[in-house]
């Protein structure tokens, strides 16, 4: 083997085990948005075959659009990149900080935005729910990290609680539809009351539970590895 092959094996070594580094709910998550957009890129598939559509979802039993709604973000471009860097970077936040050793617990997070993203976008025009998505996942780490400092884009300064509205803003700015963003917030906010505040309250209790299948499927392998 020359030395050019040998550090290439080694480069190739290394991007694979950085790759299984990153936590496994938001390596799979990030690698289906990604293999998706190349697969259309490549036009194996189209968007159409992806999108949220209701009718086609119950009347002709196209189960996979509640999946695919949410891996598509558009042609490979700037809005493609965009949103994948705020999805790897807030989603692997939260899997590494707020739900360190609670994998389990994130996938509730993961199921529960789903769902009532889904059921919301049946009272709205939205085709794709991924954006919307990507706002909940940053609602509720912006909540968690009140005091954090964000510098966007090298040009504005403020707190953490504030991003997702920044980001809204900007949506406004580029003229696209920031009822996207909002439905992503809405649900962040909803799961950020269930979770962290009315648990808090006098006679308030925790409504989201973790069924113990999961716990077994996720926690019980981060134990073992520790």
């Amino acid at each position: 083997m020359t030395d050019s092959e040998a550090a290439a094996a080694a480069m190739a070594l290394s991007l694979t085990q950085e790759y299984f580094h990153i936590p496994v709910v938001t390596r799979t998550y990030t690698t289906a948005c990604v293999l998706t957009t190349a697969a259309v890129q490549l036009e194996v598939i189209t968007p159409f075959e992806l999108y949220f559509n209701p009718e086609l979802i119950i009347r002709r039993y196209q189960i996979w659009r509640l999946i695919t709604s949410f891996l598509f973000f558009g042609s490979l471009g700037f809005g493609f990149i965009f949103n994948i860097i705020f999805l790897y970077r807030y989603c692997r936040m939260l899997e590494e900080d707020c739900f360190r050793g609670r994998t389990a617990d994130f996938v509730v997070l993961f199921l529960f935005g789903g769902f009532l993203i889904t059921l919301l976008g049946l009272f709205v025009d939205i085709i794709f729910l991924g954006q919307a998505f990507i706002a909940m996942l940053v609602y509720v780490w912006s909540k968690r990290h009140p005091l954090t400092p964000i510098s966007f884009l090298g040009l504005l300064s403020f707190r953490a609680p504030l991003l997702p509205w920044v980001l809204t803003g900007g949506s406004l700015l580029l003229g696209n539809a920031v009822l996207v963003d909002l439905l992503g917030i809405a649900v962040g906010h909803v799961y950020y009351y269930l979770e962290d505040v009315f648990p808090n309250r006098p006679g308030g209790r925790k409504l989201l539970t973790t069924p113990e299948l999961l716990r077994l499927m996720f926690d019980d392998d981060e134990r073992n590895e520790e």
